[in-house]
């Protein structure tokens, strides 16, 4: 059975929920603050997080930032296209707004479990001394972890699972899109640009290859 983590502080919303997804079947976890969520995410693993932004002692957006490895949905009665932008941005991977239908809900977090599943069946990718982690998506190289973000991780998956051919841009940007909201042909170079960067603070070789007109590829 799915865990999922409940974070909301108004209690008649957190019940619906709560109640909603035990109906389905799902096993509930529940914080009513973002002090609260960190010490259950740092006890227990989750398979999805339904996050509130505006919480006591620590807002959502800052919880974003902390986890890497667990899906996240918004539920938030911010409604502007500045909020849900920054929190996309971040790393939170849907947002819903207040008031939400039920079935959208589902249908949402079904969705998000779903593309988890998908992503744990891939094993660790290896190549030359790179291995692309699928458990906490991180970079080791050379027995040294590199973080990536939620976009470069995408990315840098795309390019080690078709490393033997140029990946045109386009190609590149339609294999990551369901991975990611953030990414288009223009800061795709920003992004491959500071993957470069990461390995190169770690390593001389240059990893991967900008092919001119096309796309990009894994250096031979």
């Amino acid at each position: 059975m799915k865990k999922i983590l409940v974070v909301e502080d108004d209690i008649s919303i957190h019940n619906v929920i709560k109640e909603l997804l035990k109906k389905q079947h799902y096993i509930t976890y529940d914080a009513y603050s973002g002090t609260e969520a960190l010490l259950l995410l740092e006890k227990e693993k989750y398979d999805l997080i339904l996050l509130d932004l505006m919480l006591p002692a620590m807002n959502g957006e800052e919880i974003i930032e902390k986890v890497k490895d667990t899906p996240i949905i918004i539920l938030s009665a911010k409604i502007s296209s500045e909020d849900k932008v920054n929190c996309l941005m971040a790393g939170a991977n849907d947002y819903i707004t207040k008031p939400f239908d039920s079935n959208e809900l589902l249908a949402r977090i079904e969705v998000q479990l779903r593309q988890k599943n998908k992503s744990s069946l891939i094993e660790n990718l290896k190549y030359k001394d790179l291995e692309l982690l699928n458990d906490n998506h991180t970079l080791l190289l050379n027995n040294e972890k590199i973080n990536l973000t939620k976009t470069e991780y995408a990315i840098l998956k795309q390019l080690l699972l078709n490393k033997t051919q140029v990946m045109a841009k386009n190609k590149l940007l339609d294999l990551i899109s369901s991975d990611t909201d953030d990414c288009d042909e223009s800061s795709l170079k920003v992004h491959i640009s500071n993957i470069r960067k990461k390995i190169k603070k770690v390593s001389d070789e240059n990893y991967v290859e900008s092919v001119w007109g096309i796309g990009f590829k894994m250096s031979d």
